[in-house]
């Protein structure tokens, strides 16, 4: 086969980027902004009606649209006010505004940061559900009595009303079997529709029958995991029949349309209203069945307030004991729990005065908010210290109360006095166990309010509790709490290690396994919140100590992903030390790090990188003009990468490294070691195997290396030749490893290799290169277009030129015929791009190639068109009139 000389275009790189470079419009945009909000203006067109007047238009924002009375009247005249007064819908709504208020200042009572019971209904709720039928009994009685004359007599109304209780007792009732779950719920609602109803017919007796009848239903504890939610459903009737009983007796107590202040006495209340109070607690004192008068007396228990300032803590003894009348000790503590909700202060009271309310005090803080228990943090406290311990434990409650000030904030002024009454029961603890579980919840709290030393002082009450006899090694949950409290709360890592007794309470963890997770904690935590570069000796000196542990930790059987976290955390730690301008002590501790952690090889290569980032911050110190001293100093680095590399395992990761510090020795005029960075990269390119691990799973590498190659080829074009060496010696090593390469049957990659390579050496044959590297002389300085030099590039191109015809031979089986095509396209571009047509033989070649591209039907044909296009283009430009000729020599063929 004759061989096809290569001639490449001289090229004007300068005139070609400037023919590229998009054209520039100046642009005058005003006062728009494609960023700027749009105002929508509304135009509104006046008409007079005089005779002879015109219609004007005024345009004005909406958002601006004003009523100058109503401005001045402020939303309000006379008139409505007048109206209103004597308006008695005007006269309820104020009254239900008032009701609402005092509603919210009951609700208050307890502190405003007291859960509502509205919080809790609904996880209840959604917590206890059954799958299991239910049944409800309804009271099916007569309707006689429903309401009185108003010239009726007092006794005879109280007659009637006791008859129609006793029909209730006496009287019918229905059964409904085979409920489901939400049909119970429906039925509940019917009721307290039915309450509602009743109640605002003037039906009082009724409404108090259906209350009685819910109440019953408490009793039934046969579905038990559905009891809570049952609770929750005729609790809210209750609590309904509650707030309107009481807010008829306040509706009452109205005079002259003035309602009663929030906090009224007894005396403010008038004698009907008072009549009224004791009929209802006469009503429900004659209920028979114990659960219903219990709950239904609960649910108006605050209407005492109407008769007595004592009524309320007088009714709880009574209300207590009667609970002992229960004899199922489920039903028995929901109404101790309901009697709790209707009046808490009154019991939390009367707790005080009782000496054995451990289990209480450890259950209100268990279940209240904890910005409820913070508040109160002093007098929980003093209940705590008068505690019989004898039942409960007092650390158990402390803990209990540990908890709690961990979600909240007590009063700033409680806060030591807190810590020292509780550290004062702490740490006279005995049993290691019970010690550790209470200062775990306690050293949050400290952390959270105080400083490093009282950190310090609780750490040393730690470990001097801990330490003997090893107690430790069955506290490793609590004492990695403990760690990751104080890490969470001390993030300044120079303030953490001064804290003197951090490091000896890390030194408890002699559990390999544990010992590693603590220290990725604090890894994790370091690499969160250090925001700036550190050289602190402290910090460096322990964190290097923790990350070797964690580095020796990998064993053969280490996980691929642990060997990843860990690396992952030792370069995060390694990215964040800096000491400035002295780089020779950051080179030393590059040094010291890569003998640490020489088992993990992603450290290692983030150390390389590291390395090759100082040579280059050297560079730009020096502002390339390196003096004695720094040139000694980047070759030192460079030998540091040099050396380091070999030691990786994955090859496709030392060629890019081998190229990379290649690229950092030349940038530091380090040309003999640059040399044998790219040396040691073109020997290694035998070593790829077929397949590659990539994410686990096996790949075929052939792209990786076409990758690799390409970069490197860009290198190679300002790499200069070794005065010692021949012309191109580099270039032509890697083209003999690319061609004793063995390759897949099926892969075009070496063809579209060596058609690169034309790229490359196209590029060497021009006057001046593309790009180069400061200070350093390439080739086409080196030689300044010596023809000897360009015609070794020749001599190189039809060697290579060569090879992809001949490749293209083979592609001529039927199978084939589509890589074919592809292949002569992707040459037939190379030459269109960097090659001299005006030379006859290329252009005949390249003519030969569009041929063949389309010879067998394979071409696409939009590609085709739009080459043939570009060549016209091509061709109206200056000394492009050969591009003519050869548009005329280019047919398109149709695929049929």
């Amino acid at each position: 086969m004759a061989a096809f000389p290569w001639h490449a275009r001289s090229r004007n790189y300068a005139s070609e980027s400037e023919v590229c470079k998009l054209e520039s419009v100046p642009l005058d945009f005003g006062d728009y902004h494609p960023l700027k909000p749009i105002t929508v203006t509304e135009s509104k067109t006046k008409k007079m009606n005089r005779k002879g007047s015109t219609s004007s238009t005024s345009s004005s924002s909406s958002s601006s649209m004003m009523d100058p009375l109503s401005s001045v009247l402020d939303g309000t005249d006379p008139l409505s006010l007048f109206a209103a007064a004597a308006d008695p819908v005007t006269t309820t709504a104020a009254m239900d505004s008032t009701r609402k208020k005092r509603d919210k200042d009951d609700s208050s009572a307890v502190g405003s940061d007291f859960e509502p019971w509205s919080s809790k209904r609904g996880e209840i709720l959604a917590r206890y559900t059954t799958t299991e039928k239910l049944s409800i009994n309804l009271y099916m009685g007569s309707e006689k009595g429903k309401a009185t004359t108003a010239g009726s007599a007092v006794s005879e109304k109280v007659r009637t009303r006791l008859e129609e209780l006793d029909d209730l007792e006496e009287g019918s009732q229905k059964e409904l079997l085979n409920l489901t779950q939400q049909d119970y719920m429906n039925r509940i609602e019917e009721l307290n529709q039915s309450l509602k109803d009743a109640w605002s017919s003037d039906q009082k007796v009724k409404a108090l029958k259906i209350v009685i009848q819910c109440s019953k239903l408490l009793s039934d504890t046969t579905v038990i995991q559905f009891y809570p939610s049952k609770f929750v459903l005729i609790t809210d009737i209750l609590d309904t029949f509650g707030k309107l009983v009481y807010e008829r007796i306040l509706s009452m107590c109205v005079d002259n349309r003035v309602s009663l202040p929030d906090n009224f006495s007894p005396e403010s209340v008038n004698d009907t209203a008072k009549e009224t109070c004791l009929n209802w607690f006469f009503k429900i004192a004659s209920i028979r069945e114990l659960i219903p008068r219990f709950y239904v007396e609960a649910a108006i228990l605050k209407c005492n307030k109407f008769l007595s300032k004592t009524g309320i803590s007088e009714c709880l003894p009574r209300l207590t004991s009667m609970i002992r009348g229960i004899g199922d000790p489920l039903v028995a503590v929901y109404a101790r729990a309901y009697l709790c909700r209707v009046l808490l202060t009154e019991m939390m009271e009367r707790c005080k005065k009782l000496g054995n309310n451990a289990l209480l005090l450890n259950s209100v803080m268990s279940a209240f908010r904890a910005e409820f228990i913070a508040a109160r943090s002093m007098d929980f406290i003093g209940m705590i210290k008068e505690c019989d311990e004898s039942g409960f434990p007092k650390h158990l409650l402390f803990r209990s109360l540990g908890l709690n000030l961990a979600l909240a904030d007590p009063p700033e002024n409680d806060r030591l006095q807190i810590l020292n009454e509780a550290w004062k029961v702490i740490t006279k603890l005995k049993n290691p166990q019970d010690y550790i579980n209470c200062a775990e919840v306690w050293v949050e709290y400290t952390c959270k309010h105080f400083t490093k030393r009282e950190v310090n002082t609780v750490l040393a009450d730690v470990i001097k509790h801990m330490t003997p006899d090893r107690a430790f090694e069955d506290a490793y949950p609590q004492l990695q709490s403990i760690i990751q409290k104080v890490i969470t709360y001390i993030y300044d890592f120079s303030l953490l290690f001064s804290v003197e007794k951090f490091l000896p309470f890390l030194d408890m963890f002699q559990k390999e396994s544990v010992r590693v997770e603590v220290c990725k904690c604090i890894m994790e935590s370091f690499i969160k919140h250090q925001q700036e570069s550190t050289k602190d000796p402290v910090i460096l000196n322990a964190l290097l100590h923790i990350c070797k542990t964690m580095h020796d930790s990998v064993n053969a059987l280490t996980l691929e992903d642990e060997k990843r976290m860990l690396a992952a955390l030792i370069n995060g730690f390694i990215k964040m030390v800096s000491f400035g301008r002295d780089f020779e002590q950051q080179l030393s501790f590059y040094v010291e790090a890569r003998s640490m952690f020489c088992n993990l090889e992603p450290v290692l290569v983030q150390l390389i990188h590291s390395v090759n980032q100082l040579a280059m911050e050297t560079r730009k110190v020096m502002k390339g003009n390196h003096s004695r001293k720094t040139a000694a100093f980047v070759r030192a680095c460079v030998a540091f990468c040099f050396i380091t590399i070999p030691s990786l395992s994955s090859i496709f990761t030392r060629l890019n490294l081998y190229l990379h510090s290649g690229q950092v020795a030349l940038a530091n005029q380090c040309l003999s070691q640059a040399d044998a960075f790219f040396k040691a990269a073109v020997s290694l390119v035998p070593e790829v195997p077929k397949m590659i691990s990539v994410d686990g799973k096996m790949r075929p590498s052939d792209a990786f290396l076409l990758e690799f190659l390409c970069n490197f080829f860009s290198t190679l074009l300002v790499v200069p030749d070794h005065p010692e060496q021949g012309v191109l010696f580099l270039v032509r090593g890697l083209l003999n490893v690319i061609q004793d390469y063995t390759w897949e049957d099926n892969s075009d990659d070496k063809v579209r290799i060596y058609t690169n390579v034309l790229h490359l050496l196209s590029a060497m044959t021009q006057e001046a290169y593309i790009y180069h590297v400061d200070k350093v002389d390439s080739n086409d300085t080196l030689y300044g277009g010596d023809s000897k030099f360009l015609a070794e590039i020749n001599k190189l191109c039809e060697t290579v030129i060569a090879q992809i015809l001949d490749h293209l031979k083979t592609l001529g089986k039927e199978e084939t015929l589509k890589r074919q095509s592809q292949l002569a396209l992707y040459f037939f571009n190379t030459i269109l791009a960097h090659g001299d047509l005006r030379n006859n033989k290329l252009n005949q070649l390249s003519v030969n190639l569009w041929n063949l591209a389309q010879k067998h039907g394979f071409a696409d044909t939009k590609t085709m068109v739009k080459t043939l296009e570009y060549i016209k283009r091509r061709s109206k430009q200056p000394e492009m009139s050969h591009f003519t000729d050869l548009a005329l020599r280019l047919p398109l063929q149709s695929r049929t």
